[in-house]
């Protein structure tokens, strides 16, 4: 595999956004130099008349402000319900069904909402064979910024092949509550996809990664340093010089063309909290690689300009995992499922997972005997 795949890195540009953030600092800066101004214009011994016009005048100024900030925060609040309600139409409008020519219903699929671990509504599709059949459950968690709709005809090579899906938008994505393509926690994240799907770790046998981002860098490395101040400060700030719309992420010019005309895929920048979460995710994951221990399947494009296919091989490498497997599809590109060769690369991964449950099902059955 060629180890000269230029990486772009998460957050690209962000180091030269930090001279807006402190510009907009300077704002508070004046306002705060012109109240010291009007208290020592109060101060001043002047004639009585004066102080009561200037002391009315440093109360309204003073009232203004808060009343200012509060309906400031209201408009913020409506604009984001009304964007999530928007998406949320536009989620449930998705045609999610499998007719054949003759009207022949190939699977039964719905959608709900599920309150989350911080009580906001996500939005959740699921996938079933039209048949009784079933070998097992796939629960698909989508990447940064996509959304679960985008993964309809993954569902049906899924459920042509007798297995179930479930899949869950996150906060700030798709059709669930939150401002579009902000991540605040994935630790949240994580809770809210095991408690949407009972007794999951109980359940679990086997975890199927594609293309994971699991050696992200900041651009710079003061990045670094200054990210978790930042995310505190300013968690919504969006990092302009990260916007990575338009990135070629697949070869099939019509998947890419679908991607970035969707109004459920969030193309903006960047925002500082959700970058934060991802490098604290990531080099947590780093540092535990050989703690690992669940079965699994890590499947990347070598030309991937997204996420690093060397941090995959590690993965495989260092885990402790006694099943575990890899594959590296050459000069594949980031969005594997939507690749032209997105038919062999799920065929790949049923057979990974029929694989898995006839090994379970053999030790089943010697334990028995």
């Amino acid at each position: 595999m060629s180890t000269a795949v230029e990486m772009e890195q998460l957050t690209s540009g962000a180091s030269n956004r930090i001279i807006p953030v402190l510009k907009t600092l300077r704002i508070p800066l004046i306002f705060i130099r012109s109240m010291i101004l009007c208290l020592l214009v109060t101060l001043f011994p002047r004639r009585r008349h004066s102080q009561r016009v200037v002391a009315a005048v440093e109360n309204s100024f003073a009232a203004s402000p808060s009343a200012a900030k509060t309906a400031r925060r209201r408009s913020v609040w409506r604009s984001e319900e009304e964007d999530t309600l928007r998406r949320r139409a536009l989620a449930e409008a998705l045609d999610m069904g499998f007719e054949t020519g003759d009207g022949e219903i190939q699977c039964r699929w719905r959608t709900s909402l599920f309150f989350g671990v911080r009580r906001n509504a996500l939005f959740c599709r699921s996938w079933f064979p039209a048949t009784d059949e079933l070998k097992g459950i796939l629960i698909i968690i989508h990447g940064l910024n996509e959304h679960s709709g985008r993964y309809v005809q993954f569902a049906k090579q899924l459920t042509s092949c007798n297995f179930g899906v479930y899949a869950m938008d996150w906060t700030g994505h798709g059709g669930s509550d939150g401002l579009h393509g902000y991540v605040p926690s994935l630790d949240d994240v994580v809770a809210d996809t095991a408690a949407s799907y009972p007794y999951i770790e109980e359940k679990l046998e086997g975890i199927v990664m594609t293309a994971p981002a699991l050696h992200v860098k900041p651009a710079h490395p003061v990045i670094a340093v200054l990210a978790p101040l930042f995310s505190l400060v300013v968690p919504k700030f969006q990092f302009k010089g990260a916007n990575k719309r338009g990135i070629p992420v697949s070869r099939d010019p019509a998947a890419m063309l679908a991607k970035y005309s969707d109004p459920l895929v969030y193309t903006g920048p960047i925002r500082v909290r959700t970058g934060h979460e991802i490098l604290c995710i990531s080099s947590y994951l780093m540092r535990n690689f050989k703690f690992v221990t669940v079965p699994f399947f890590v499947l990347h494009g070598t030309a991937d300009k997204v996420t690093d296919p060397l941090a995959s091989q590690d993965l495989y490498n260092e885990a402790a995992s006694k099943v575990k497997d890899i594959k590296l599809y050459e000069g594949l590109l980031h969005d594997l499922l939507f690749e032209p060769e997105r038919e062999e690369i799920g065929q790949d991964i049923i057979n990974w997972m029929e694989t898995r449950l006839d090994s379970i099902a053999e030790r089943t059955l010697v334990r028995k005997q």
